[in-house]
This record gives structure tokens, C-alpha cells and sequence, in this order.
């Protein structure tokens, strides 16, 4: 083992689970000979710079415990994008501190993040081990069966739809329509678990636009009057990042992040929820309503998934385990054994074939007519989000 000290960051949104991956970095690390302090940065790798950096070894082991089913990011975040004139300052930084491991808790953005770090360490001859962690609601990082994070806002997000969607069912004389908006981005994981409570097909959600398939206001209109017809109401679960065939988006959100990403829910913009809105009640003349979480499934605790919490620890660990044995520029994966039974371990994937890559759904969980998910779908998601509740409605 190299011997020195261990820092660990968490970047990006976060998750209802992101804290317990780092309190298995912690007390993984807490066993080991070669690291003598454990570190955080506060508020990512933009904090590190400015050396604002705390002692994790300090934290008594009742906070740690605690720490574990603590939602959002306990270290907090950023969402920096790391330029070639930062590497020389953090390299200075880890010289200074005498780090010798870097753990980073992240989605995209931040495993480019450690790739570029540990590699420009390389190249400067210093010796450095850094380990990604996965996490992400979205469930769009690249070589990983699902990340930590997703299960628990899958299941915020299907409760959300089967409690509304009952709501919408008895309202239905009053609001002809309900859109629900996803965050996600350009992938639409989060937008198929809502269909996790579904039983019949009354049941919301009834139409789905998924980022993975392009828009078409003509079918949709179509989709939307169909449903009215047969059920009285509509439930619509929208992806933010849907776009039309041409690539514009359905929302007019323009403003963008340092990594380029249009953020959905930013000031200046019109949500993808309030276009379709209006093109339903322009088209119809109907009275709807839209419902929009934005961050609310990242720090939802009370539905956090206990198999999250479990999973997003044991990332934590294998990454300290691994680490140990010398193996650097990886990033952590959770792998589904095959089987009917649900059985999850852990596997590794190098870094430089997961930095800001994505991974949309596949094909086979969409359905042919692109607006529903498959069943194929669903029998994926069930291990992960649960068992739902059942409600029951009326006879007559």
C-alpha cells in the first residue's frame, strides 16, 4: 500500500444514499495501516482548491451511523469543470496534504473528473490512486447495471404518480389533465418508474415522453385525446430533456452549466410540463394542472430503499478495498447476477470508458409505440424500488 493520507469528495446533485458510500469510504479506510488521516473536501474539487478541507477521522463513529440514512451531499457539491490550469494547483494540493488516495462520489461529470486527475498525476510521476464511486438519480452513468441514488428517487417518483394519479382519477371533473415532469436530463429511467404502481391500465400513468424518443406533438395530441376518451382524464410523465426531432427542446430553457448541460429548471426558460400544458389546453380546451419535484428525489430520505442505502455503502467499501490493493483509475459498478432471484455485487470499470458518457434506456424497455415502458422494463425496476402499495377505488 502506498502510505499517506485519503480525501474524499461528492460532486454533482445529490442523492438520498450518497452519504452512506461515504461512510463506507470512511470506516473502510479507518482499518487500513497505509492511510494514516481520512479527508473531505467541502463542496468538491472547487473547495479543495481553496483548501477547504476537513478531517473525516475527527467525526465520532455515532455521527457516521447516522450519517449513513442522512440525505443530500453531507461534504456539499459543485458542479466545477475541472480545466488544464487547475491540474498543477491541485497536484500541488496533494503534495501538500501528502494524499495518496482520492475517492469521488459522482455521476458523469465527476468520474472525468478523477479519470483526468489520476491520469495528469501519472504523468507528473506522483503517486496517486483514485477511485470513483457511482451515484446519480438519473441512472445514466455508463457500465453500471443502476447507480446508488436511482432506486430510492424511483420509488419517490412511483408513489408520487400512483398517489396523484388517484388524486387526478376523482378530480377528473374539475382537471381534465395532470403532466408530471422528470428530471433526468436526455434519459428517461426515472420517467419509467413511475409506472412501478401501475395495475390497470385507468391507472396513471397513462402517456409517457421519453428523452430517448423524439417528440411529436401530432401524436401526442392524438395519445392525449385517445386516453380522455377511454378514461375521462390524462396522466402525462414528461422527461425534462424531450426534444423534437430536430433536437430543439420542447421546453425553451437555454441557460447551460459549465459542462454544457441546459438546465431544465433554471430561471428564464418555460418547463417541458408548462408546454405541454398548454398544448393539450390550447388544442382541447381543457383544465390541467402540472406537477414539477426538480430536486425533491434527490434528498427524499423518508422513501429512501433500504437495498439503496446498502448498495451505495458497499460502493463505498469495495472502493477502499480496491484501493488497497493498488488498483486505481476505476470506477466502482454494481453488477446484477442473472437468475429470477435479485442478487447484486460489485465489478469495476475503468474510468477513461465511463467520463462523461451516458446511457440511455435500451430499446427493449420502451415500448413500439415509444410513449410507455415494457414489461421487460418493470421486471428490471421491481427488485430495486419494492413493493408498492395497493389502494383500491370504488366498485361503482
Amino acid at each position: 500500500m502506498l502510505k499517506g493520507n485519503a480525501i474524499i469528495g461528492q460532486s454533482g446533485g445529490p442523492t438520498s444514499v450518497i452519504n452512506a458510500s461515504l461512510v463506507g469510504v470512511v470506516e473502510a479506510a479507518k482499518g487500513l495501516d497505509g492511510i494514516e488521516k481520512i479527508l473531505g473536501m467541502r463542496y468538491g474539487i472547487e473547495g479543495f482548491m481553496a483548501e477547504n478541507i476537513i478531517n473525516l477521522g475527527d467525526e465520532s463513529s455515532e455521527a457516521m451511523a447516522g450519517l449513513k440514512t442522512t440525505p443530500s451531499s453531507a461534504l456539499g457539491s459543485c458542479r466545477h469543470k475541472l480545466q488544464e490550469e487547475d491540474l498543477p494547483r491541485i497536484l500541488e494540493l496533494l503534495k501538500k496534504f501528502n494524499i495518496r488516495y482520492v475517492f469521488l462520489i459522482g455521476g458523469n461529470d465527476t468520474m472525468d473528473t478523477v479519470h483526468r486527475l489520476e491520469a495528469y498525476a501519472q504523468k507528473e510521476h506522483c503517486e496517486l490512486i483514485g477511485v470513483g464511486i457511482p451515484k446519480t438519480v438519473d441512472n445514466d452513468l455508463f457500465g453500471t447495471d443502476h447507480t446508488p441514488g436511482f432506486a430510492s428517487a424511483a420509488r419517490y417518483m412511483a408513489l408520487s404518480v400512483m398517489q396523484a394519479g388517484v388524486l387526478a382519477r376523482d378530480m377528473q371533473k374539475v382537471d381534465q389533465f395532470v403532466i408530471y415532469q422528470c428530471i433526468g436530463r436526455a434519459a428517461g429511467w426515472l420517467v419509467g418508474a413511475t409506472a412501478a404502481g401501475k395495475k390497470n391500465a385507468e391507472d396513471a400513468p397513462h402517456i409517457m415522453c421519453l428523452p430517448e424518443r423524439s417528440f411529436d406533438k401530432d401524436k401526442f395530441i392524438a395519445d392525449v385525446k385517445k386516453c380522455h376518451d377511454e378514461f375521462g382524464f390524462i396522466y402525462v410523465v414528461c422527461g425534462e430533456g424531450i426534444t423534437y426531432a430536430d433536437g430543439t427542446p420542447v421546453s425553451a430553457s437555454q441557460t447551460e452549466d459549465k459542462f454544457g448541460n441546459v438546465e431544465f429548471g433554471a430561471m428564464g426558460g418555460t418547463s417541458v410540463a408548462m408546454s405541454l400544458h398548454r398544448m393539450i389546453s390550447d388544442e382541447f380546451g381543457f383544465r390541467g394542472e402540472f406537477q414539477i419535484t426538480e430536486s425533491l428525489p434527490m434528498c427524499a430520505a423518508d422513501r429512501a430503499v433500504q437495498l439503496d442505502i446498502d448498495e451505495a455503502y458497499l460502493c463505498g467499501q469495495k472502493a477502499v478495498e480496491l484501493a488497497a490493493k493498488g488498483m486505481t483509475g476505476v470506477m466502482i459498478t454494481l453488477v446484477r447476477e442473472p437468475g429470477s432471484d435479485y442478487v447484486c455485487t460489485t465489478g469495476t470499470i475503468p474510468l477513461n470508458d465511463v467520463a462523461v458518457k451516458a446511457k440511455p434506456m435500451p430499446d427493449s424497455y420502451i415500448s413500439a409505440e415509444g410513449n410507455f415502458v415494457t414489461e421487460a422494463f418493470l421486471d428490471y425496476l421491481q427488485p430495486l424500488v419494492g413493493e408498492m402499495p395497493k389502494f383500491v377505488a370504488l366498485k361503482s
